[in-house]
């Protein structure tokens, strides 16, 4: 899945590393990822990623060639890069399972391992959960609004690179999606394949009746029809001879696709059609440039659309690309650390987060507290690694996605709309603000 070297890193890690080795500091250290802010528009969050974080962290070693490399760079000891040769992760993760929502200054994975582990970790960690979490809040999102219509990840062609590909066909499969077009995505995560044709199939015949014939009689259990590519009414006109043909020859066309102009009015005019021609049973697959937003206008204009064929702006979150995450340390050899940089401050120690649901199974507000606190509720960060390694294995995908699917089913109708980020209530305990207090006065 690209590269997961240990030098695929930010070069203040090693340098920090360096000055630890030569200072022989490596105590206990507690690190936590969490988002500072929720951006704009959005109510909530979902964590993914979890799993390649895992993955990464029992993997982590620094090969013979990395270890050659910053030797010749010049910018370190010989003594401190061949420490790095033993390295390897050996600490203990806390995490909310993957596909569980949460919410700003909540951490969602807690690293304590040796100090210059849990540093090295930082940036790939970062970058690991930062992308699918963002991915998935995204495509839940599109999910609340397409409510149980089809939904399909067609977004690998303009993904920022293959890794990123991958990781959002994962991440919304993860938060609700039904399939992806990324046929590697499907071997690797056995997530289902959906695919139709391009407009350059139907150009490469000289009739477009014969295209939608020659597809379906080579795909005669998964056809879906592309009509925009000249007149998208006279080609759905074709496909009610073009059925009768084909259903004598025990061939069905499963479904049409759209892919651009007015496509709630092409979508009514084309149900029209293959209504008339007794061809209800096909069904109407839309696509080109979809988010959301645009799922819900089109469903609420009463647009006759079965499902939806949702990419770049998906998967890569374009109306927010980023998140306000960070990886911050919070104790260190014992004694609990805090930030108070001018609105970056952080709330120190190791922390949990404890969530209360109404007599619905609604999610009615989360207490951010300390690891050893009990407030009411349940607490949402579990272990998931011992020692440098995983406690069990993690979970298959078709759970992850059903966790997800149950905490969708869990938002309180205030965070369901889209147009309105409503504030969900997470308490600071009295016992995190009380240590915040000590750890202050005894800094200053």
């Amino acid at each position: 899945m690209g590269e997961t070297g240990a030098l695929l890193t930010d070069l203040y890690q090693l340098t920090m590393l360096q000055a630890y080795f030569d200072q022989g500091m490596n105590d206990t250290a507690v690190f936590e990822f969490f988002v500072r802010e929720l951006p704009a528009g959005r109510s909530f969050l979902v964590a993914a990623g979890l799993q390649q974080a895992l993955d990464y962290l029992e993997s982590l070693r620094f090969s013979d060639e990395e270890l050659a490399w910053l030797e010749r760079c010049g910018r370190f000891s010989p003594g401190f890069v061949a420490s790095l040769a033993e390295l390897r992760f050996t600490g203990e993760v806390a995490a909310m399972p993957e596909g569980t929502v949460f919410f700003a200054n909540e951490p969602i994975l807690r690293v304590i391992a040796p100090l210059r582990e849990a540093q090295l970790v930082e940036t790939r960690l970062i970058n690991l959960l930062q992308f699918q979490t963002l991915v998935a809040s995204k495509a839940a999102r599109v999910r609340l609004a397409a409510a149980d219509r089809l939904l399909v990840d067609f977004g690998l062609r303009r993904a920022h690179g293959a890794e990123a590909a991958l990781l959002s066909a994962r991440a919304s499969y993860l938060a609700g999606f039904d399939g992806s077009s990324n046929v590697l995505a499907a071997m690797r995560w056995d997530i289902p394949m959906y695919g139709t044709m391009a407009h350059s199939f139907i150009q490469a015949h000289t009739d477009e009746t014969a295209a939608f014939e020659h597809f379906a009689r080579s795909h005669p259990r998964a056809n879906t029809l592309l009509l925009d590519t000249y007149d998208t009414e006279a080609a759905a006109r074709t496909v009610v001879p073009l059925a009768r043909k084909l259903s004598a020859d025990g061939i069905t066309i499963q479904a049409v696709r759209l892919d651009s102009g007015d496509l709630a009015e092409h979508a009514r005019r084309v149900r029209a059609i293959l209504d008339a021609g007794g061809l209800s049973g096909v069904s109407i697959f839309v696509s080109g440039s979809l988010d959301e937003s645009s799922v819900e206008q089109l469903l609420a204009a009463g647009a006759p659309i079965d499902g939806f064929g949702v990419g770049t702006r998906m998967n890569t979150s374009a109306d927010r690309p980023y998140l306000d995450c960070v990886y911050k340390l919070q104790e260190y050899a014992g004694a609990a650390r805090r930030k108070r940089s001018e609105g970056k401050a952080t709330w120190p120690g190791r922390k949990q987060v404890f969530r209360q649901l109404d007599a619905d199974g609604r999610m009615a507000g989360d207490t951010l507290t300390l690891e050893d606190d009990a407030p009411p509720g349940s607490p949402l960060l579990v272990p998931v690694m011992r020692a440098g390694r995983r406690l069990a294995p993690s979970p298959p995908l078709q759970a992850v996605r059903g966790h997800a699917s149950a905490e969708l089913a869990r938002l309180p109708d205030t965070l369901r709309p889209l147009s309105t980020a409503a504030a969900y209530p997470v308490t600071v305990a009295p016992a995190l603000q009380a240590l915040t207090r000590a750890v202050d006065q005894k800094s200053r």
